[in-house]
């Protein structure tokens, strides 16, 4: 089973949707399962994991809902919040949705570079085993200090990093390997609980210049730090659109795997996305 570990879906609501910015007019309308079905067929990928944009329970109810009615949906990676005193009743609740697969806030939002170590944020975290929860880290580069101790306080919770913390492509300035985000990468990723989600670099280069050599350097690292085995696929659709279509995000990443490790080809495709969020291969 080939595997999109990281697309979203939304109907598109100004007041909610307000990080949708006039930059960003593409996207906004709706983008609703008729919408990928035929992108994911186009590119031979079987199905995928749709993730939370919105903080809200509504929001997750409503990918579950588009879940249930669409089989190539395989997973949802929803929200709730962590922070609540009701956490575990809410998680209790959730747990009969077979497809609901874990969670995710929008921690590269917060003004707090170390929300991610907040007690109650701490306190969150540690119930999500209990249920059998995975949790998606969506952060900047500034915050993987951050999530590596939170990664630390628990060896048993699986977690995957988004979008590679989001490298700094655009800026040009100096070379992948020589960069803080780098240093701090190689760090989170000596954590063998912790997965990574090659997704979301078009995003993160000059949107209408990047050339394909651009991303090299950053996969090289991310490669090196995490090994094949613990990296999967991701289109981020449709927010890549702002930048490239599907097929060229992942032709990226399939001409990088073919080049360099052909082996783990399978894995990074769909096997372990399979493994993280506990999939029927």
């Amino acid at each position: 089973m080939r595997i999109d570990s990281h697309q979203h879906f939304w109907r598109y609501d100004p007041a909610r949707d307000s990080w949708i910015t006039n930059a960003m007019s593409a996207l906004k309308r709706d983008f609703l399962p008729a919408d990928l079905s035929p992108e994911l067929q186009r590119s031979g990928i079987d199905s995928c994991i749709a993730v939370q944009t919105a903080q809200s329970e509504s929001e997750t109810q409503f990918l579950l809902d588009l879940a249930a009615s669409h089989d190539f949906i395989a997973g949802v990676v929803g929200w709730v919040d962590l922070c609540a005193a009701t956490l575990r009743e809410r998680l209790r609740s959730f747990s009969r949705f077979p497809k609901l697969r874990g969670f995710r806030h929008i921690a590269q939002a917060e003004p707090d570079d170390r929300f991610l170590v907040r007690e109650d944020f701490l306190e969150g975290i540690g119930a999500l085993a209990e249920f059998g929860f995975t949790y998606d880290i969506l952060i900047y580069p500034r915050q993987l200090a951050a999530a590596t101790e939170l990664v630390a306080q628990f060896p048993d919770q699986r977690f995957v990093l988004d979008h590679m913390a989001k490298p700094p492509i655009r800026s040009g300035k100096a070379s992948a390997r020589e960069t803080p985000w780098a240093a701090q990468l190689r760090r989170l990723a000596s954590y063998e609980n912790v997965w990574c989600k090659v997704s979301g670099l078009i995003t993160e280069a000059d949107w209408g210049a990047w050339r394909r050599e651009d991303f090299t350097p950053y996969l090289d690292v991310v490669f090196e730090s995490f090994g094949p085995d613990r990296l999967m696929f991701g289109s981020d659709w449709p927010v890549c659109l702002l930048a490239g279509s599907y097929a060229q995000v992942k032709q990226i990443i399939e001409e990088y795997v073919d080049a360099r490790c052909p082996a783990a080809k399978e894995n990074i495709f769909g096997g372990t996305a399979a493994r993280f969020y506990g999939l029927q291969e």
